[in-house]
């Protein structure tokens, strides 16, 4: 055996063995379906447990009533109001969440002095659960929108702030070397250098973002609020509809999931050139 033959034979070994691994990757269609066959073994094991009297349907809805509560929820048009009032109050609190968390993030990410100042504070806000300063914020903004808002500002920005600072501390060395060559000015810097190479980071943020601020929206609407789907749960449980509440709480899931979806599907566009990008 000649030495130039070793590599070859090693080559050929080596796609024996990854051909069948490509071949068992799991098909995202496969992944989805099993998803929705768990979803509704679920749902099918709830029914029969409110159907057999295991559990009390007064008390626990079904899937039979909460879709029929759905289905009336919608046609008689009663949706529209209260979808219109938490997805506003969700737009505006991401809104500024994200014009506050991504440039601040970047200046503290980049920033030696602002960074040991601030890491303290953002852990501790981050770490605090934001329901306790529920009665603060009530006491600065009374029941308004506005301390809905705050609310949802204050559940979403945190996690957006670590994800940014944690992506500009971990800027490629490479990308500053660039920059010092080229004699970029800081705004330069962090325009066309920073923001780019912090994507990945900023919209995985944003993505918790999304999820925090919409369980501060609802969380909000439960305490402070007079409209929206969180004021509606709370109503319908008030009056013993359990099939309106849980046909309110499937939308606030619809929401969810198609928020965080349509953010994932934005990363995915956004930072396929990155391993960072999910």
């Amino acid at each position: 055996m000649t030495i130039a033959q070793l590599p070859l034979r090693r080559a050929t070994n080596v796609d024996t063995v990854i051909e069948p691994v490509e071949k068992r990757r799991t098909p995202r269609n496969y992944t989805m379906l099993l998803g929705a066959v768990g979803i509704v073994f679920v749902l099918a094991a709830w029914q029969v447990c409110a159907s057999t009297g295991l559990v009390d349907a007064t008390f626990s809805s079904s899937p039979a009533g909460a879709l029929a509560a759905l289905w009336d929820f919608v046609v008689s048009g009663d949706i529209w109001s209260p979808l219109g009032k938490t997805l506003t109050t969700i737009a505006w609190g991401l809104a500024i969440a994200i014009a506050i968390g991504v440039p601040v993030g970047l200046l503290i990410g980049r920033n030696r002095v602002l960074y040991g100042l601030t890491e303290p504070l953002i852990s501790i806000m981050y770490s605090v659960p934001y329901v306790v300063f529920l009665p603060i914020i009530i006491f600065w903004f009374g029941l308004s929108s506005s301390a809905r808002i705050t609310i949802v500002v204050w559940g979403a920005v945190f996690p957006l702030l670590i994800n940014v600072i944690t992506g500009a501390r971990n800027l490629d060395v490479n990308f500053l070397h660039v920059s010092q060559v080229f004699c970029a000015s800081r705004l330069r810097f962090f325009r066309s250098v920073a923001f780019p190479a912090t994507l990945p980071y900023i919209l995985s943020g944003i993505r918790q973002a999304v999820g925090r601020g919409l369980v501060a929206s609802i969380v909000a609407e439960l305490f402070m609020g007079s409209a929206g789907l969180g004021f509606e749960v709370l109503r319908q449980t008030t009056m013993f509809e359990m099939d309106g509440a849980m046909a309110r709480i499937g939308v606030i899931a619809v929401i969810a999931v198609v928020l965080t979806k349509g953010i994932g599907v934005i990363e995915r566009q956004f930072t396929s050139w990155s391993t960072s990008g999910s």
